[in-house]
C-alpha cells in the first residue's frame, strides 16, 4: 500500500508503525546495511537526486557542472516539498544541530524514508539548498528570440526572485548556520550553500548574459566578471544586514522596484544600445533603509 510519507509498507499495521511512531518496518539495518548507507549518502552528497531527476551538481568531462533551468525544472515531489520546508522551519528556529529524527518528527514520517530519499544528512542539507536555489529562474536564453525588453524582462525577474530568497526568514537561517559551520569546522553545510547556491544560481543566469553578447545586446569580456557585478548590483548590502540582525522588510513593491533599477544599472554599464524606453524612462523613490 502507497503512503504519504513516500515509504511502500504492505500491511496496515506495517503503515501505522512508520507513519504514526517512524520505526521502520523491518529489523535493524546490520553492519553492511549501514556501510552500504554511508556510501550512498557520501553520492547523493554529490549528486543529489529525486528518484531519476537530474542534479543541481552533474559531472562532465571529470568535472562538476550546474544543471540548466531546464534540468532544475524537475524538483522534489510535494511530499519531498513538506519535508524540505520542514527543514527549512527547524533552521529558522534556530535548530543548528539539525538531526534526521527531529525533521522526521516535524515532517511526520520515519527516518528511513528520509535515508531512502535523501542518503544522510548531508543530502537532507544539500537538496534543501537546492531546491530554494531552484527558485531563482534565469528565463529563456535563446539567443534567437531574445531583444532587448525580453532580456531586461528576465533580469528583472531574476533580481526580484533572487531578492525574495536571500531576504526570506528560512534563507537568512540556513545561511547563518552555514557560515557559523564554515568558521568552525563543524560540518560542511557552508561548501553545500555555496556549490548548490550561489555557484549554480551563476550558472544558471550565464547563458542568459552570453546569448545576450552574442545577438548583439550587451558587452563584456568575461562572463564570470559580468555576473558578479549585476549579482552586486541587485543584493547591495541587504543580505549582509540581515544576516547580522538588521531588521528589514522587503515589500513586493519594493523588491520590484530594486530589481528594476539594478537592471537598468546593470544594461547601463553593458549594454550595447539604451535601454528599453521604458526602463528609462523609470523613477525611484530612495526610501531611507532603518
Amino acid at each position: 500500500m502507497g503512503l504519504d510519507c513516500g515509504c511502500e509498507a504492505t500491511t496496515r499495521r506495517a503503515a501505522r508503525r512508520c507513519c504514526r511512531r517512524g520505526a521502520p518496518h523491518g529489523p535493524p539495518p546490520g553492519a553492511f546495511a549501514l556501510a552500504n548507507r554511508r556510501a550512498v549518502g557520501l553520492a547523493l552528497y554529490r549528486n543529489v537526486r529525486y528518484g531519476s531527476r537530474p542534479a543541481d551538481w552533474v559531472p562532465v568531462n571529470g568535472r562538476m557542472r550546474a544543471t540548466t533551468d531546464t534540468e532544475a525544472a524537475s524538483g522534489p515531489s510535494p511530499r519531498q516539498e513538506e519535508v524540505l520546508d520542514a527543514v527549512l522551519d527547524l533552521l529558522a528556529e534556530g535548530r543548528d544541530a539539525l538531526t534526521m529524527s527531529a525533521v522526521a518528527q516535524r515532517a511526520k514520517c520515519s527516518k528511513e524514508t528520509l535515508y531512502k530519499w535523501f542518503g544522510d544528512r548531508d543530502g537532507l542539507l544539500t537538496a534543501t539548498v537546492r531546491w530554494q536555489a531552484s527558485k531563482v529562474r534565469a528565463g529563456d536564453s535563446d539567443g534567437a528570440r531574445l531583444d532587448a525588453s525580453a532580456l531586461q524582462a528576465s533580469l528583472e525577474a531574476f533580481a526580484a526572485n533572487w531578492l525574495k530568497v536571500i531576504s526570506s526568514r528560512t534563507s537568512v537561517a540556513l545561511n547563518r548556520v552555514a557560515i557559523g559551520h564554515a568558521g568552525s569546522g563543524k560540518s560542511n553545510l557552508g561548501e553545500i550553500v555555496l556549490a548548490n547556491g550561489r555557484f549554480a544560481i551563476g550558472a544558471r543566469l550565464k547563458p542568459l548574459l552570453e546569448a545576450a553578447r552574442g545577438a548583439g545586446l550587451m558587452t563584456f569580456g568575461d562572463t564570470e566578471a559580468a555576473f558578479r557585478t549585476f549579482f552586486g548590483l541587485v543584493g547591495r548590502d541587504v543580505q549582509i544586514r540581515l544576516l547580522l540582525g538588521d531588521r528589514l522588510r522587503l515589500t513586493e513593491a519594493e523588491i520590484a522596484r530594486d530589481a528594476a533599477r539594478a537592471t537598468q544599472q546593470f544594461l547601463t554599464l553593458h549594454g550595447a544600445g539604451k535601454a528599453p524606453a521604458a526602463a528609462g524612462k523609470t523613477r525611484f523613490n530612495h526610501r531611507k533603509d532603518t
